[in-house]
């Protein structure tokens, strides 16, 4: 791989590009171009090109991209050929249904742990994660090494969640709760706020058409 920073746009959409390839691939296809791949994936061919040059020379002129390598390649780039796990904060009714998905069945992703105040859930196995008191958190983290938190818990209580999720070591959160939460450099937030991204859906509707967009 060349030794160049990749934008974050780029990288936003790999796991699109590789959920693909996998499609692709089970279907018994060989190769595919940057034309095909940008009719699937919604993406145009001039952005799917610039994408992957940032990774060296990944396709042939004339030939479009062999299905196999590349998905391995992306396997790779993603750590899909490695168990990742993570923690989940917050067994509420999001906190459960996100139990409840099953990462490992479509990735190499798992939650491990779960945490919770409530003391109905704390000691229950809860779809296969066991939950623990919030007294525990730290050492759970550090105990299994985990670097990744996920976080579904009242607004309230986000940032000081947070603040005691990086003194356990986390290094990356997703962000369920509406709360912009304050972190250091070296630690990655992904924010998610249903509502917004409702609201945002809305306003498109309303004001733009898809041939604008």
């Amino acid at each position: 791989m060349k030794n160049t920073v990749i934008p974050k746009a780029t990288a936003k959409r790999l796991p699109l590009y590789y959920r693909y390839l996998k499609v692709l691939l089970d279907s018994g296809k060989t190769k595919v171009s940057s034309t095909e791949l940008s009719e699937a994936v919604k993406v145009d061919s001039a952005t799917i090109r610039r994408d992957f040059s940032y990774f060296g020379e990944l396709g042939k002129r004339g030939y479009g991209y062999d299905v196999e390598s590349l998905l391995e390649f992306f396997s790779k780039t993603l750590s899909e050929d490695r168990l990742t796990n993570v923690v989940l904060v917050g067994v509420g009714n999001l906190g459960n249904a996100l139990l409840k998905y099953g990462f490992h069945h479509n990735n190499n992703i798992r939650i491990s742990a779960a945490f919770d105040v409530r003391e109905d859930l704390v000691g229950r196995i809860v779809d296969g994660i066991p939950v623990y008191p919030m007294s525990d958190m730290e050492e759970q983290i550090k105990q299994q090494q985990i670097e990744i938190a996920i976080l579904t818990i009242p607004a309230e209580s986000a940032q000081d969640t947070a603040n005691l999720l990086i003194d356990a070591g986390i290094k990356g959160i997703m962000n369920f709760t509406p709360v912009r939460l304050n972190t250091p450099s070296n630690v990655q937030v992904q924010s998610i706020d249903l509502t917004n991204e409702l609201q945002t859906l809305i306003y498109f509707l309303n004001h733009y058409t898809k041939e604008e967009e």
